[in-house]
């Protein structure tokens, strides 16, 4: 059997009155992620991890901020069409690893309708998808509470 790993990374500024979108659900909280589509960092993080590990370029090249189709559209949408490049090449997706990094709100609540969001968009268990949170401890731009960090790894096997 072959296998491949991706890894992803994504980081969004937080601003004020702004929904908050991770991994497909609508946090509770003053500011949101800002950015060209819905800016789920999460799930931007899990794309560039799934289309790193096919060597398919990263999710700029596929969904460029510059095209007003991708303008406000859901993450998940995007997800859903990593999917289908990955498959295309001949490759399946076995699970994801995902560590948000951000000092507020805490996001344990939210974790199993992240999981089933993905689950969804992704064809994967939800037992095959892990999220995890941590925070800045304060320092930095998430310690001032300026943004939000994804980070996401995946295992790929070829079909």
């Amino acid at each position: 059997m072959k296998i491949k790993v991706g890894f992803g990374f994504d980081v969004h500024q937080l601003k004020e009155n702004h929904p908050f979108i991770l991994g497909g659900e609508k946090i509770d909280h003053h500011a949101g992620a800002f950015g060209h589509s819905d800016a789920d960092v999460l799930v931007h993080a899990i794309c560039d991890a799934i289309l790193g590990a096919a060597n398919l370029e990263d999710i700029g090249y596929h969904f460029p901020n510059t095209d007003a189709k991708w303008k406000g559209i859901s993450s998940l949408i995007l997800l859903e069409e990593c999917i289908k490049l990955l498959k295309n090449k001949g490759w399946e997706l076995s699970n994801i690893d995902a560590m948000l990094c951000l000092e507020a709100p805490k996001i344990k609540p939210y974790i199993p309708a992240m999981k089933a969001h993905i689950s969804n968009a992704s064809g994967l268990d939800v037992e095959d998808i892990s999220i995890k949170a941590t925070t800045n401890e304060t320092m930095g731009f998430i310690g001032r509470k300026e943004g939000v960090v994804a980070y996401a790894v995946c295992l790929i096997q070829k079909l």
